[in-house]
């Protein structure tokens, strides 16, 4: 049993899984006894889980500093942002620096609504699970 089983399992769950949707207020006008709700997207219950799994993987391997994901990205070259993190050849990377990129996408959405939902259709996640995988 790998130490990253917990989230390389997620392997073929993604590529059977459509992530979640943009929801988009479209009954309420605006007004103030109708107020608009701000678009959000909804996830699938995998892409939740998925979440949960990456913090609990955080909590239980602290050796790897995942807290510290900014850092280590860019002791590796790579910036906390979309382009970056997106173009980043993983072929060569660390468990950590690979790790590090998935909490760091995992992290944005709490500061971008729907910049996880880009990481996963753009198969990024996959990519970085799958590069996980074939380190250990």
């Amino acid at each position: 049993m790998s130490r990253f089983d917990i989230l390389v399992k997620y392997i073929p769950m993604i590529q059977a899984d459509s992530f979640g949707e943009w929801v988009i207020d479209k009954e309420n006008d605006g007004t103030p006894e109708h107020p608009m709700q701000m678009p959000f997207v909804g996830y699938s219950e995998m892409v939740n889980n998925f979440i949960d799994d990456v913090y609990t993987f955080e909590e239980g391997n602290k050796d790897m500093e995942l807290t510290r994901y900014g850092d280590i990205l860019k002791d590796n070259g790579l910036e906390w942002g979309t382009e970056s993190m997106k173009n980043a050849d993983v072929s060569n990377l660390n468990a950590q620096c690979v790790l590090a990129l998935i909490m760091g996408a995992v992290r944005a959405e709490r500061f971008c609504d729907g910049a996880l939902l880009d990481f996963f259709k753009s198969g990024c996640i996959l990519k970085w699970l799958e590069r996980l995988s074939s380190i250990e």
